[in-house]
């Protein structure tokens, strides 16, 4: 196979190698989403896409001088956005997946609503004849993607718990967060897995089949699942509760919390400068995850259709091979709000980029040679970094003097040509003038996936965590 040469790739690293170090602290629980799992509100529902709050805390007393203003302008399920507040920050969080703002959404009423209000529903609904609420004529809001997900009983209760929760429960936060319980077990009672790029469907659905057969186990009813995770939510509430001594209301007054819906290429440039002290977040990263397929059921259950789906996917950062060039927009934004000289700067910066360009080129001949999976990688993963110049140059902007930036973000490689994503990032911050403080790489690295490993064998990528600061 031919491979490209790597003499900008290697500048690039021989530039930023005293910064690289390995941090013993940081492990794979610590930056993924597994080091939730203990705590109430992630144990409800699992958004793996995100990191740990302990990690957030971690950053926040290791780097971080003070409480103050934090930023994350891909929030997720808000992992740093409420662990910063509850050490005292004020804390505004930018995301663009319903998904994940639902999620958020759920998790305020939970600081908001006694527990004595959720538990005397729940003993409510547990004398309830959840029968007597089926309506007939109920149908899950499938979109294309979802369509087989359940079984016709399973749907039917479904119908029938939400037509409980609107008629018999009046308390609105009380509401929220009986829906969210059915939010939280839609993948447990379906037919689907989450697996990345997309739904792993069981063989019992009614859904074409791949080559491959996939048996998800026993799948319970719906009536169980929610039953379950509905005690669940009152065991842990009430956990939080005798540990803390603390009504969970009195925690919510320790930071001021804002949460925009939207995508971070359209709120930050409105933003005021030098307005944030510490930003923490983690970016998709460009691996082709499309959250908008693994979340299509959660999708769904909020109400979307599949051309608000396909809007949405566009509209996301670029991390799918189905996303198409945003330039065209991102140039008429700042061109409207009389930004052309800042827009111009962040082109520069990008078009000049030795080490990412010679990426391009290296895919772009594996395209040629028809050795890509997807003949559209070069462009997502050239659509990927033009979109993050512009978030990192806004950030620098949005950074006090003295402020810094965490970002959590993998190395990628594609038929064995590595993308060194923390090097080119990192470049960009230093020519917005942002210094590199540290590269802290786990102690152990990301391997192949099972595909690549055949053909160019078991070579450890860089899982790293960027410490960016503004002098």
């Amino acid at each position: 196979m031919l491979r490209s040469s790597q003499s900008g790739r290697a500048q690039l690293y021989e530039h930023y190698a005293r910064s690289i170090s390995v941090n013993p602290d940081l492990d794979r629980t610590l930056v993924s989403f597994q080091a939730n799992k203990r705590e109430a509100f992630y144990k409800w529902f699992r958004f793996k896409e995100g990191f740990s709050s302990r990690l957030v805390q971690y950053c926040i007393r290791k780097l971080a001088r003070g409480p103050g203003d934090l930023l994350d302008p891909f929030a997720g399920a808000g992992a740093s956005l409420f662990a910063s507040i509850n050490m005292g920050w004020n804390a505004t969080g930018i995301e663009i997946l319903p998904v994940c703002l639902h999620a958020m959404k759920a998790r305020e009423s939970v600081y908001k609503l006694g527990l004595h209000r959720f538990l005397t529903q729940l003993r409510q609904f547990e004398k309830a004849p959840l029968e007597s609420y089926s309506k007939a004529d109920y149908f899950f809001p499938h979109i294309s993607i979802t369509h087989g997900a359940f079984t016709p009983h399973t749907e039917k209760q479904i119908g029938a718990y939400l037509s409980y929760c609107h008629q018999a429960i009046e308390d609105s936060r009380v509401r929220e967060l009986f829906e969210f319980a059915c939010f939280c077990v839609l993948e447990e009672v379906s037919y689907t897995r989450k697996d990345g790029q997309y739904l792993r469907w069981d063989h019992r659905s009614p859904k074409n089949q791949g080559t491959r057969e996939f048996d998800k186990g026993k799948i319970p009813s719906f009536n169980v699942a929610v039953r379950r995770k509905l005690a669940q939510m009152a065991a842990d509430l009430a956990e939080v509760h005798s540990q803390l001594g603390l009504t969970i209301p009195r925690l919510w007054t320790r930071g001021r919390l804002e949460v925009i819906d939207g995508s971070c290429l359209d709120v930050l440039p409105e933003r005021e400068a030098s307005s944030v002290d510490f930003v923490v977040t983690s970016p998709p990263y460009c691996n082709r995850y499309d959250y908008t397929r693994t979340y299509a059921l959660e999708l769904a259950f909020l109400g979307y259709n599949d051309d608000e789906v396909k809007r949405l996917r566009q509209k996301m950062l670029s991390c799918t091979v189905e996303n198409k060039e945003k330039k065209d927009e991102l140039r008429e934004d700042y061109e409207t709000r009389g930004l052309m000289g800042r827009f111009r700067s962040i082109e520069r910066t990008f078009n000049t980029q030795e080490a990412l360009h010679e990426v391009l080129d290296a895919l772009e001949r594996l395209r040629g040679l028809d050795a890509l999976n997807n003949s559209n990688i070069p462009r997502m993963v050239r659509n990927y970094f033009y979109e993050m110049c512009f978030v990192i140059f806004e950030l620098a902007r949005l950074l006090r003097r003295g402020g810094r930036i965490v970002m959590v973000n993998d190395n990628v490689r594609y038929a064995g040509e590595e993308v060194p994503v923390d090097l080119i990032l990192s470049d960009f911050a230093n020519s917005f003038g942002l210094r590199v403080r540290e590269i802290w790489t786990l102690p152990r690295g990301k391997g192949n996936s099972s595909q690549q490993m055949g053909s160019h064998g078991r070579q450890e990528l860089r899982k790293c965590v960027y410490i960016w600061e503004k002098p």
